[in-house]
């Protein structure tokens, strides 16, 4: 059974909105994230117009200055050490940065300078706990990239200018190991520089651009995936232990009427918010059905899962049901 945590982090204003004069109307109180309802020019405090949602982990990184801001640092203590944790024990585990276009997913998930995201520190961490180690283990990774764009995918560690078909990988269902894309390349990484080489030669290749929201508009959703396995002696028996890290950024759901999308953009919006909703559906459906297998355990009714009502969801179907899940969301 998937282990669920969610997240959620509260961005900065950003210059379009300090252009407009908004106010932040999002407050964190330890788990809790609270809505208030604007009034005049300032927010309400007013509890009975107030909603609150409690999380798994709430995070304020909206001011730096504000002593309980969230760092990069921190989000990676909770989040990526549980990949990490779980990945050595030999679990599966995936992290998707899921919000609205311009909320700060790709930030969370890459970082940029100095402030790193969770996917070099989760390499870092794997690496630097291989290292460390002294049980006389062997470790091997294997890394691939892709992006799925207007729902078809791409393999971003792949030279764009030699590739004469960009978009034209397909996913497979194989009957034991369940879903996979064929003909993604696959690289084997033995130190964490070669593998942030990778990273950002996929970043490079990603497909983003401009809207009235977001000056660099992810417009498709990125896969970085690795495959860990430790290999060891036990008993005088040879042993493997293997497993998968998803780490995906998704793209971000927007309005035509706020992001002025037309053509290509407006396209591109309409794909990325069908493919959302879907994966909205696709969640919801299965805390259904985990909640019915609880209270009916001899129903053998089971709630239909959409899976296949977009690309991406079916690839996303083993994760899903079998992984570990870390979910960050983004306000």
């Amino acid at each position: 059974m998937a282990s669920v945590k969610v997240a959620v982090r509260v961005r900065p204003l950003n210059d379009r909105e300090h252009r407009l004069d908004s106010q932040c109307v999002v407050q964190v109180r330890g788990r809790q994230v609270q809505l208030l309802a604007p009034t005049g020019d300032y927010p309400s405090a007013d509890s009975t117009r107030t909603k609150t949602f409690t999380f798994d982990f709430s995070y304020w990184s909206a001011d730096a200055r504000d002593k309980h801001f969230a760092s990069q640092e921190k989000v990676f203590s909770d989040l990526g050490s549980v990949v990490l944790d779980a990945a050595f024990s030999g679990y599966n585990a995936c992290v998707f940065a899921y919000g609205q276009t311009g909320s700060g997913k790709t930030y969370s998930m890459m970082g940029w300078d100095a402030n790193v995201g969770l996917t070099p520190r989760i390499c870092h961490g794997l690496f630097g706990k291989a290292v460390d180690g002294d049980d006389g283990a062997t470790y091997r990774a294997e890394v691939s990239y892709l992006e799925i764009y207007n729902e078809r995918v791409r393999d971003l560690m792949v030279d764009a200018d030699k590739n004469k078909k960009p978009h034209n990988l397909r996913v497979r269902e194989h009957p034991l190991s369940g879903p996979y894309v064929e003909g993604l390349s696959k690289h084997t990484v033995t130190s964490v520089s070669e593998v942030l080489h990778l990273i950002e030669l996929g970043n490079n290749n990603r497909t983003t651009a401009a809207t009235q929201m977001n000056d660099v508009s992810s417009r498709s959703h990125a896969i970085f995936t690795m495959n860990f396995t430790q290999a060891r002696i036990e008993n005088g028996i040879p042993s493997e232990t293997a497993s998968k890290i998803n780490l995906v950024d998704l793209a971000g759901s927007e309005r035509q009427e706020s992001s002025g999308a037309t053509g290509d953009r407006l396209r591109e919006g309409s794909n990325i918010n069908k493919s959302l909703t879907t994966l909205g559906l696709v969640i919801s459906a299965l805390a259904t059905r985990s909640q019915s297998a609880i209270k009916d355990a001899g129903d053998k009714k089971s709630t239909f899962v959409p899976y296949r009502d977009s690309v991406k969801l079916n690839a996303y179907n083993q994760q899903l049901l079998k992984y570990e899940i870390s979910l960050l969301c983004r306000y």
